[in-house]
């Protein structure tokens, strides 16, 4: 057995001795997973593939129950229209701008470094991080096994997403010494300073510190390198634009607005049409983009639009809404950092 392993298993074995307690959340009326048909098969497959002890994982199933307001969370229909105006304030404010400024000047020599290396701007990552967690301070609640079990095993929608999800929690905990029921994040199992789904950890987080262990939750300068490296395995162009906003004359403009975020319009085609990108240089008129509207209902709408780095920051979260505000709040910080003086 690897020492890594060897922690996996010393955390389960304080698991099973009641060093952690039962959490509080889960539904005290249904039965442990462990009991369940499907769990075991799961667990069975990853004793097959992966090398688990099934014992161990039964152990740790054994502990784990569904949560039901995870199931509440991630089921709830939207109560409202969204509305930019509402969404863009919740992000792009006084609070988040001054801690933002803070986190940077914290962590200046990481995000300095991680332009170099990856080269993604600094304000960018500040502007992800703030988006995500406010800098760390609201990493979420939900212990992470026990959210990606109750949507593996009790959300059909995703199930197969979650069940993949789950197995990489788990690949993880084995890979880095974690104790599997001591990590919290988000009700869909999202982790840390920066949010990760486990695969996505296991894929592009970097030991940006040096200590030897990625570490997502303590570490900020581990969060900063992996933000990067998430970035740039993803396609950022560094020295690019990321998006304008946008002049609308006419109604041409309506052809193009379909909710795609995708780049694939020649940006000379939207001046056409009656989208006018407001500070784009004319060689950048040869580019690729996308007309973006950001809806307030019963106000105006605000249109940018986005090229190859903006479709970049959707691959963090799928949603025009919160890629423009990361790129407003990166925007917004980068300005106040700037107009402190001395810098």
């Amino acid at each position: 057995m690897t020492p890594r392993k060897t922690a996996f298993a010393a955390a389960l074995a304080l698991t099973v001795s009641g060093a952690h307690a039962q959490a509080p959340q889960a539904s005290q009326t249904e039965e442990a997973y462990a009991a369940r048909p499907e769990v075991r098969a799961f667990v069975r497959d990853l004793a097959n593939r992966h090398a688990f002890a099934e014992a161990e994982l039964l152990d740790v199933f054994a502990r784990v129950k569904p949560v039901d307001p995870i199931l509440r969370a991630i089921s709830a229909p939207a109560d409202k229209v969204r509305s930019w105006q509402e969404y863009r304030a919740l992000f792009v404010n006084d609070r988040r701008i001054e801690a933002g400024v803070a986190f940077w000047n914290a962590n200046q020599a990481a995000l300095e470094r991680a332009e170099r290396q990856y080269g993604i701007p600094a304000e960018y990552i500040v502007g992800i991080i703030g988006v995500e967690t406010l800098y760390g301070r609201n990493t979420g609640r939900w212990r992470v096994i026990e959210a990606l079990s109750t949507l593996a095993f009790d959300h059909p929608p995703r199930s197969a997403f979650f069940r993949d999800e789950l197995r990489q929690y788990l690949l993880l905990a084995r890979d880095e010494g974690l104790d599997v029921f001591a990590l919290r994040g988000s009700y869909a199992g999202a982790f840390g300073i920066p949010q990760f789904m486990p695969g996505s950890a296991r894929r592009f987080a970097v030991d940006f510190d040096g200590d030897g262990r990625i570490d997502l939750s303590d570490s900020a300068a581990d969060a900063v390198g992996s933000v990067a490296n998430y970035l740039h395995r993803h396609g950022w162009r560094p020295g690019a634009p990321v998006l304008f906003p946008a002049r609308i004359t006419g109604e041409g403009y309506r052809a193009f607005v379909d909710g795609s975020v995708e780049p694939r319009h020649a940006l000379s085609t939207l001046l056409e049409a009656g989208v006018e990108p407001l500070g784009m240089a004319p060689e950048q008129r040869s580019k690729l983009g996308v007309l973006v509207e950001l809806a307030t209902p019963d106000a105006g709408s605000d249109f940018r639009v986005g090229l190859r780095n903006f479709y970049v920051l959707t691959r963090y979260n799928r949603s025009a809404f919160y890629a423009t505000a990361v790129a407003d709040l990166a925007d917004a910080v980068r300005q106040a950092r700037a107009q402190v003086p001395g810098r």
